[in-house]
């Protein structure tokens, strides 16, 4: 999705000793098995991790907002490496929180699941040679390895690096980061930081806390995760812990209407809404099905499949959708759309729409009413939210609120041109193509007609032709930047589709602003407060756990030229980036 926090499709952002490598606990499993060693986890031959940066000049600061290397640094502007090293309990401003009981019950005995597959062959082949990764990719697992290094020094075990004042943030205090990055270590071939992780999940990560979590996050992130983790590299620890963490978010289905409730506690079992209202959001309750319907496949319990399938069915059957576009909000006791008439694409609904697509080709594309709503949905969008701007001419995807239009986009609705691009790839009308297409030039130009290169959080467009007028305008509040992945996404399925250099080349320059006015020199990159400002772009000391779960993966695939390094015909991409397999069909 694209979501409350970070990077949330379904709400707009406000968003331990140390093992050496290889070494295991005698826990390894709560089953009596040792863990597996670092030998099974990676071959021999396929060679060491590959070094910082492999040689490569980045045009990267040594302080954040610096945009070659060696020039100095703006003494008028606060450094983003300064600070103190207090950790930080605050909590998300668009998400009230819930304070964790130290300590409370982490010992809690995982059973075996039994009778579960293992991945297929294909599942582990991630080439993990350095010396198949080109020069770009290169700069990415650099990149990766310095934010890895802020957080393994000033935040391990914790849910987010604040880089700036070398601390870390809590959310839902399960490690947050560190299971949202699982993957792309092993997809970019990070041997030593991967089984470091690994131990860490294995001793640490225990679930019976005293703690809220919301439902569609911790999901997507951490269920996707671990499932994620499971199917690359074939370890049940993985498999285990998703099982027992999937088991603890049920009872947030125990409702009225079955429609499940935002929050629930994993430690007490008690579900329940926000405090200020009874509704769920769209996009929340029906972007969490790719997780359940594969915990399902994996376990042999149905339960998982049932209780999103449930929900999905039943969003079908209501009404108040416009030419297959839904509402933003559903009650979770009445199970109806609330807040009526409003329509966008952009927090709060957009992985709705995803999730459609992504579950039918999830399924083997059998299941048509799945692919059915999503071709109607795109229709809605075309006759309802299109719009061109001037004087350039972007196709861009407005908002609809009772009959009047609104020229606002958010940078989530860039996950869209990939979405497009992958539903024709699978044999849908070839015109979502184009449409695919001309969005990913907007949203590219999101990005370049910023001082920083990077985009605004939300950007309105002008409508009218003026003199020297630019297509895309910022409002003060507007100008944050998560490092959020949407763009780069969108340009991986682009490349992987068209072949096309340009959307690498799209790519590169977006890593380099990262580079150039995020990168924090003590370690990890920072969002920041204002792309339009590259003197001072206002680091707001922050990493939210998809930069490394997400916006680097994705980048690091972008410049791959292998379609089967995670072939798009095999798998599918929850809306964290965690790859699962495609079914065959029965």
């Amino acid at each position: 999705m694209r979501r409350p926090r970070g990077r949330g499709r379904a709400a707009l952002a406000g968003k331990a000793p140390r093992r050496e490598p290889g070494t295991r606990s005698g826990r390894g499993s709560e089953c009596g098995r040792p863990g597996p060693s670092l030998g099974q986890l990676f071959s021999e031959k396929q060679g060491e991790a590959p070094g910082r940066g492999g040689g490569l000049t980045l045009e990267a600061a040594a302080c954040g907002w610096r945009s070659h290397l060696g020039s100095e640094p703006n003494r008028s502007a606060p450094c983003l490496c300064s600070g103190s090293e207090r950790p930080s309990s605050s909590v998300p401003s668009s998400w009230r929180g819930a304070a964790t009981e130290p300590e409370q019950g982490t010992r809690d005995p995982l059973r075996k699941a039994e009778g579960t597959p293992k991945p297929s062959p294909q599942a582990a082949r991630i080439p993990q040679d350095p010396a198949q990764q080109n020069e770009r990719q290169q700069a990415v697992v650099e990149a990766f390895r310095h934010a890895w290094a802020g957080y393994h020094k000033f935040a391990w075990g914790h849910d987010e690096l604040k880089p700036v004042s070398r601390s870390f943030a809590e959310w839902f205090g399960l490690g947050l980061t560190l299971i949202d990055s699982l993957d792309t270590m092993w997809i970019l071939g990070l041997k030593k930081e991967f089984a470091e992780a690994r131990e860490w999940v294995s001793e640490k990560l225990w679930f019976q806390k005293n703690v809220d979590v919301n439902l569609f996050e911790s999901t997507i992130r951490i269920l996707g995760g671990l499932l994620s983790a499971f199917h690359l590299s074939g370890d049940d620890l993985f498999l285990e812990k998703a099982e027992d963490f999937g088991n603890r978010l049920m009872p947030a289905f125990q409702t009225p209407s079955k429609i499940p409730y935002s929050d629930v506690n994993i430690g007490t079992g008690v579900a329940h809404p926000p405090r200020w209202t009874s509704d769920s959001t769209v996009a929340e309750v029906t972007s969490i099905q790719l997780e359940f319907r594969e915990l399902s496949r994996l376990t042999g319990n149905k339960k998982f499949q049932e209780a999103v399938e449930q929900v999905a069915r039943h969003v079908h059957s209501l009404s108040g959708k416009k030419d297959g576009l839904v509402p933003m909000f559903i009650n979770t006791n009445s199970g109806l759309f609330t807040h009526l008439g409003v329509f966008t694409l952009g927090a709060r609904a957009d992985s709705y729409y995803e999730y459609l697509l992504k579950q039918w080709i999830q399924g083997g594309k059998t299941e048509t009413q799945l692919r059915d709503d999503y071709l109607e949905a795109v229709e809605g969008i075309r006759r309802h939210l299109l719009g061109r701007s001037e004087p350039r001419k972007l196709t861009f995807v407005g908002e609809l609120a009772h009959g009047h239009f609104s020229a606002k986009m958010d940078h989530l609705v860039c996950f869209l041109p990939g979405t497009l691009a992958l539903g024709a790839h699978h044999g849908l009308p070839a015109d979502h193509m184009e449409l695919a297409r001309a969005l990913m030039d907007t949203c590219y130009q999101m990005n370049r007609q910023m001082e920083t290169g990077l985009s605004p959080e939300i950007a309105h467009f002008n409508l009218y032709s003026q003199k020297a007028a630019k297509d895309v305008q910022v409002k003060p509040a507007d100008r944050h930047n998560l490092l959020r992945p949407e763009t780069v996404e969108s340009l991986f399925y682009l490349y992987r589709f068209t072949g096309e250099r340009k959307y690498q080349d799209w790519g590169w320059e977006i890593l380099q602003s990262f580079n150039a006015y995020t990168r924090v020199p003590s370690g990890g990159y920072s969002s920041i407060g204002n792309v339009q400002d590259a003197r001072n772009p206002q680091p707001r000391d922050k990493m939210e756990s998809f930069f490394l779960g997400e916006t680097l993966k994705y980048l690091y695939l972008l410049f791959s030229d292998d379609p089967d390094l995670l072939s798009l015909d095999a798998y599918v991409f929850n809306t964290e980036a965690h790859p699962l397999p495609i079914w065959a069909p029965a």
